[in-house]
Parts: C-alpha cells; structure tokens; sequence
C-alpha cells in the first residue's frame, strides 16, 4: 500500500510539473525529422525496420504541412492460408503430388517504401513538450521476393519443390512488387529540448490491400518511429 502511494504521488508531481509549463513562445517555421522506423504486419507475422523522414512546415502553431518518406525490410514465410482463393485454387492441383510430411512454407523478404502528405496538428500548451495527431494518407510501394533455398526441410529437396511453386504463382523471377494506397491515423509527442532541436516518437496505423492477386485481402500495419527533430527558420509566433 505504501508503494502504490508513492507511486500515485510521484505520478501526480510528474504530471504537475507537465501542466504547469508555459506555452511555447518560439516555433521555427520549419522543421525535419530522421529516425529508426519499426513496421510491424502481424498477419504475415512481419516485421520490417529501416529509416524514417520527413520535412515540415509549420503554416500555424497548431498546424503542419509536411511530407513524410519511410523504408523498411524484413522476411517471415508465407503459408497458404494467406493466399487469395485464386491463389489457392492454382495449388489445388499441386498439393496432393507434395511429399508425406511436406510443410508448404515459403520463406521471403520484403522491402517496403512509404511517401505521404498532408496536416498535423498540434498542441503546444507545454513549454518543451508538443503533441500532434494526424491522418495518414499516401502510397505503399512493396517488393516481395521469395527464398526457397532457405526452407526447413532439405531433406525433402524443398529448395526445388518452392521453386517450381512459386514460379507458377509469380513467375519465374520469384518476386512481385505493388504500388497501393494507404489510409489510417497516427500521432507522438516530441521533447523539445531547445526551439531547434528535439526528440520525437510516434506511432501511425494504416490499412491497405496489396498483391491483391496473391494474398487474401487487405492487412493492417503498425509503424513505430523515434529519432531527432531540427528546427530552423523564423520564429512564426505573433
């Protein structure tokens, strides 16, 4: 009980000093971010890290009108539950020929480009902390290139059998790529440490359908970023 008391009451003073802050008094009218970028899409159990940017100017203390880049890479497996029905139906004929014990999985990588634009808005109530919100709106560029030499069973000579599958679904180069749209919200805090340099995390979740062909419908993704915000220009606060 004594600790839970403590804790209550170091969160309150936490929290105090936060509101107490004053308003922010300088804002330069723009801003860029660089950062690590985590891309997670949990149902093709993806995970992708890579690099995330962006470039923003600040049109009102409450608003931003920016652009926003992003890459990330990653592999898992492909199983074909995930396909589409037509995908499936290509196999139909195929499974029963498969080897007893053969697990039809199939290792690949993948590289995921994002570009968007649009507002944030902001709110500067705290001297050193902004918090923003956003919409998330742009296009997904996606290349997805299969790894049949490194399937799990060597024994079964899968290294030719995913071949062979993979070529008659994507083609005998075993990769595809796609170009869709995304569409979701995110937002963050940055720590300003100074009018012109800060830290900032966000997390954005977006919704999209692609290789619409080969899987079975559209999947949700979750971006998490962190990284250094620099500030420069006139200070847009009357």
């Amino acid at each position: 009980m004594q600790r839970k008391t403590l804790s209550a009451v170091i969160l309150f003073v936490v929290l105090t000093s936060l509101f107490s802050f004053s308003q922010q008094s300088n804002i330069p009218q723009f801003s860029t971010f660089a950062g690590f970028s985590y891309l997670s899409t949990p149902s093709l159990n993806l995970t992708q890290r890579g690099f995330d940017g962006d470039f923003g100017w600040n049109a009102r203390s409450w608003l931003t009108i920016g652009g926003d880049f992003s890459y990330g890479a990653g592999s898992s497996s492909l199983f074909p539950n995930k396909l589409s029905s037509s995908a499936q139906a290509q196999l139909a004929p195929i499974l029963p020929l498969l080897p007893p014990g053969f697990i039809l999985a199939v290792p690949y990588n993948s590289t995921t480009y994002t570009y968007e634009a649009g507002p944030q808005f902001n709110y500067r109530h705290f001297q050193h902390f902004t918090l923003f919100a956003r919409p998330a709106l742009g296009a997904l560029h996606a290349k997805f290139t299969a790894q049949p030499g490194k399937c799990s069973q060597p024994e079964l000579d899968c290294t030719a059998i995913l071949t062979q599958i993979v070529s008659s679904l994507v083609g005998p180069g075993l990769s595809k790529s796609d170009t869709v749209v995304f569409y979701g919200f995110g937002g963050g805090v940055t720590w300003e440490i100074t009018p012109n340099f800060g830290l900032r995390t966000a997390a954005d979740f977006v919704h999209f359908n692609y290789f619409s062909d080969l899987l079975d419908g559209g999947r949700n993704s979750v971006r998490f970023t962190i990284g250094t915000k620099f500030s420069f220009g006139k200070n847009i606060v009357k």
